[in-house]
């Protein structure tokens, strides 16, 4: 019987992508606000442009969701040895063609849920902002669906099944494979 005196275990989850600048950030945001409380989140770039996209921000706040404290930052900020240890590494890069995914050292349990990138999208204003309302739904499903996950029932392989389920569903792609 659980102890009702223990709190729950808050879970560290970081997303990776190559700028930085859109995808991970959008994921960042959704996690510590529908996972409150249970998942603390963060992002990082292999490559990353040091601003986050204004898109990307002007749809966290028309869905309600914060901004403030996002920062563009590479992802060797999470490999010092004072940095938070990561439970779950989720890579989102699929533009990332050509180049190696970032490999997370340690133990954390890893997953591609690559989705288009909508900062790569050109066209009519309407369109962008169409491109990272698309990208925001579908981490928005992808992290409701990990956020139901009954972690404490699945063993390490069932879990990792799921995980990678998850990134198969509505809009994944595969470019970054080697990180999962």
């Amino acid at each position: 019987m659980p102890d009702n005196t223990t709190p729950e275990r808050i879970f560290n989850v970081l997303f990776l992508c190559t700028g930085n600048s859109a995808r991970s950030i959008l994921a960042e945001s959704i996690l510590n606000k529908d996972g409150a409380g249970r998942f603390r989140a963060y992002s990082a770039g292999s490559q990353p442009k040091g601003t986050i996209n204004p898109l990307a921000i002007t749809t966290l706040a028309n869905f309600d969701y914060l901004a403030d404290g996002l920062r563009s930052k590479a992802w060797d900020e999470f490999a010092s040895p004072d940095a938070p240890i990561m439970d779950f590494v989720f890579t989102v890069c699929d533009n990332a063609a050509g180049e190696a995914c970032p490999v997370w050292p340690g133990q954390p349990m890893t997953a591609h849920w690559g989705i288009e990138d909508p900062a790569a999208v050109e066209g009519t204003g309407v369109e962008r902002q169409t491109a990272f309302v698309t990208a925001f739904r579908y981490l928005k499903n992808r992290i409701a669906i990990f956020t139901a996950l009954p972690f404490a029932s699945l063993d390490k392989a069932s879990l990792r099944t799921r995980l990678v389920g998850i990134g198969q569903g509505e809009g994944a792609t595969s470019s970054c494979d080697s990180a999962a």
